[in-house]
């Protein structure tokens, strides 16, 4: 059975650091992808960023570039988001999925999901 759990929310003030965990278990080889996605209130979920396990590929979101890195553990099968000069707009419920195959950033080809966790960027 495939599981992800994401770790790591908060309240930081504008301009400071926040890294997000992924763990991801019950996959049968690597060959599976773990993206990273946000709610904020009234908006609809979008993507954030992806990185596969098979060749270390990635992909951001053009609102995050340059400020999020994406990167994982395999033999941890863990992912990390590290979020840096966070914005008021950030605000969101971030939530970790994966699925099986390439990359790609887009909520409809992800069947398993985490149960997100509140990143609050606030002075």
């Amino acid at each position: 059975e495939v599981q992800v759990v994401e770790s790591g929310g908060g309240l930081v003030q504008p301009g400071e650091s926040l890294r997000l965990s992924c763990a991801a278990s019950g996959f049968p080889s690597d060959d599976y992808a773990i993206g990273w996605f946000r709610q904020a209130p009234g908006k609809e979920r979008e993507g954030v960023s992806c990185i596969s396990f098979s060749d270390g590929g990635t992909y951001y979101a053009d609102s995050v570039k340059g400020r999020f890195t994406i990167s994982s553990d395999n033999a941890k099968k863990t992912v990390y988001l590290q979020m840096n000069s966070l914005k008021p707009e950030d605000t969101a419920v971030y939530y970790c999925a994966a699925r099986e195959g390439d990359l790609v950033l887009s909520e409809y080809w992800y069947d398993y999901w985490g149960q997100g966790t509140q990143v609050t960027v606030s002075s």
